[in-house]
């Protein structure tokens, strides 16, 4: 029989029970479209992680307190410390600004906005961290040692506090203390973790004034003066604090260094990425599954047909090949729809996210789906072709 003959008695044994074959097909979709989708989510914040981070620039250090050695006691950063490490001992820094971060809740009017991030520090932090201005301007040297009361906003914030309003000049309390809105940074977008936008920045003083109190800084962001003489700068910001924390081992503070943090971070989605796909071939493993009970079911149903199509000289691989294709064209149908809803469902923003289709996921997502109608499928089938015509023939 030739194998167009026997596609065709696939295809009807398939269209016989549209809704069975539609229900098994819909298993092999979402498992497709789940693995497609959900890689894409992964890549997605990938690509949202590295683009934050590269937003920073390829020439920042991080310096943030640790834990000492068992026995010792950790030093705080202090501003004394981010201003010892700019100077004729660190040729390759440029700038160092200290930082102290706060929970703040702001508001304008009857709105209220919890602020992501309300960070104290210096008018260089925001060149430290290639921030730009949209509207207004910065706050200076001078409202730092006056500890003025006045605030630098991200885009998020004035939206959510000043939606249609120039936010420039109003006064905003910030866990119930005035403040007056001086500027508005661009915005660089969100990472799909955290909103980069969603953040304020005052003057140090007047932050540790009105609500840090005079503790620790959270951290020290240094530039150096080019991504080249960044391992330079590290270097040497690490022999300043050794010397001023008196380090003789197990340092209390930490340096990471752009490049460290990308690393740490893309390996931390990849990680993600990876389980997410795992979760999704599961789905994908049920389909297959239930291909196999459908096949199994629909072999019994046509035990008389199978006898009869052997009685007639049908040879056991035509009969083999029937219900492999059957078994197949199901596990392809359902591969195609679910590549077109993930494909569709990726153009979505998902959880602040916008996913990024990986070719290669979707290739092998669909030649995943035709393995398994043919791995799946061939016990039934194999089932069906060793039936004896004349046992075929008695089955009621």
């Amino acid at each position: 029989m030739r194998l167009l003959d026997i596609a065709a008695f696939a295809v009807r044994g398939l269209t016989a029970n549209k809704l069975r074959s539609g229900l098994t097909t819909l298993g092999i979709l979402i498992g497709v479209a789940s693995v497609i989708l959900l890689i894409a989510v992964g890549n997605g914040a990938s690509s949202a992680v590295q683009q934050s981070i590269a937003g920073l620039g390829t020439n920042i250090l991080t310096v943030s307190p640790q834990r000492a050695q068992p026995g010792l006691t950790a030093k705080p950063l202090t501003t004394a410390d981010a201003a010892a490490l700019v100077g004729e001992d660190s040729p390759a820094v440029k700038y160092a600004s200290p930082v102290v971060s706060a929970q703040a809740t702001a508001a304008y009017g009857d709105t209220t906005h919890d602020i992501g991030q309300f960070i104290g520090s210096d008018p260089n932090y925001f060149d430290t961290t290639n921030s730009s201005l949209a509207q207004g301007g910065l706050f200076s040297a001078d409202d730092v040692q006056q500890a003025r009361k006045v605030v630098v906003i991200g885009s998020t914030v004035a939206t959510q506090l000043f939606p249609g309003t120039d936010p420039v000049g109003k006064s905003v309390l910030v866990n119930n203390i005035p403040f007056t809105v001086v500027g508005v940074l661009a915005a660089k977008g969100s990472s799909g973790l955290q909103d980069a936008d969603d953040l304020a920045v005052a003057p140090l003083t007047t932050t540790q004034n009105a609500l840090t109190g005079y503790g620790s800084l959270s951290q020290i962001v240094v530039q150096a003066r080019s991504a080249e003489a960044l391992p330079d700068a590290q270097a040497q910001v690490t022999t300043i604090l050794n010397g001023r924390h008196k380090i003789t081992g197990t340092a209390d503070y930490r340096v990471v260094s752009q490049d460290q943090l990308l690393t740490a971070r893309t390996a931390t989605t990849e990680t993600f990425t990876v389980l997410l796909a795992s979760v999704a071939a599961i789905s994908l493993l049920v389909g297959g599954i239930g291909i196999t009970n459908i096949m199994l079911v629909t072999v019994t149903e046509r035990i008389r047909e199978i006898g009869i199509r052997k009685a007639v000289g049908a040879p056991r691989s035509s009969i083999l090949g029937q219900f492999l294709i059957e078994a197949t064209l199901l596990s392809l149908f359902g591969g195609a729809l679910g590549v077109a809803a993930g494909v569709i469902g990726s153009q979505f923003t998902i959880a602040g996210i916008q996913p990024v289709v990986d070719p290669s996921s979707v290739l092998l997502a669909f030649a995943v789906s035709a393995l398994i109608g043919l791995f799946f499928g061939s016990y039934p089938a194999s089932r069906a072709a060793r039936l004896r015509p004349i046992e075929a023939l008695r089955h009621e």
